[in-house]
């Protein structure tokens, strides 16, 4: 009998000054992996510190989550950057994260790109080279987090990095395998059925089926999920009930 087993993480500490977003001290309590904000893109010194706080507190795994410096485009602004660049800021996002778990006195577990950089490294190796790089160069017993089947996985693997394939639950795929981008009108799942059969195709099948129908090559060690609105939470709630239904065992990467 095959054993099945996925990490359920989340984008969350995205919060910053006056601002409150997200739901994290609700969705810490389902998923299993954290993906930090670290300052770029979003997030500040005191969210980082509260967030870690919070995210040992129940147990989840932490990672560093880099993104763009774009603030005002919450990093999903496409920008020109020189792959020395992205070495740089990710590192320097990492050790930001890295600084807070040691106050609090808790190992960070991965990284996880973010945005726009995420998307960028998905497809362009030398970005996707870079970030494996600075991965390495920080803490190289850090998980690296990549789109399945991209460029940035296939870089951790070279690099010598523990890698985890990610797969989302809400978002549609392209025929190579890349998310639809979110300026499409068929980029996101509404339907918290279709998007809980779409992690369950992924799991059980090892494919996708993507916008145009074609049938595309997954390998799902991690699923994305989004708990920044209620409505988001519940279906965090509901897909975690379904996966355990099928008798699939949920826990973060590496445990």
């Amino acid at each position: 009998m095959v054993n099945y087993q996925i990490d359920l993480n989340s984008d969350i500490g995205e919060s910053f000054g006056p601002y409150t977003i997200g739901l994290d001290e609700e969705v810490l309590k389902v998923i299993t992996s954290a993906n930090i904000a670290c300052g770029y893109h979003a997030g500040d010194h005191n969210t980082m510190y509260n967030t870690v706080r919070t995210a040992k507190a129940n147990g989840v795994g932490i990672g560093a989550h880099p993104g763009l410096p774009d603030l005002q485009g919450f990093g999903r602004r496409h920008m020109r950057v020189d792959p020395e660049d992205v070495h740089h800021l990710v590192s320097y996002q990492i050790g930001a994260l890295q600084a807070f778990c040691h106050v609090h006195d808790v190992e960070m577990n991965h990284v996880k790109a973010h945005g726009a950089l995420y998307n960028m490294a998905a497809t362009d190796a030398g970005i996707a080279d870079a970030i494996a790089r600075a991965v390495k160069d920080v803490d190289r017993r850090l998980i690296l987090f990549g789109l399945s089947g991209s460029e940035l996985t296939r870089a951790g693997k070279k690099h010598g990095l523990m890698t985890a394939s990610e797969v989302f639950a809400d978002r549609t795929y392209q025929l190579d395998g890349t998310l639809t981008p979110r300026s499409d009108e068929q980029a996101m799942i509404n339907d918290p059925e279709q998007a809980v059969n779409q992690v369950l195709q992924m799991i059980f099948e090892n494919h996708v089926t993507a916008v145009d129908g074609s049938t595309v090559a997954i390998e799902a060690d991690t699923v994305c999920v989004h708990g920044d609105n209620p409505n988001a939470l519940k279906f965090v709630e509901q897909l975690r009930g379904r996966l355990l239904e099928e008798g699939i065992d949920i826990r973060r990467v590496r445990e």
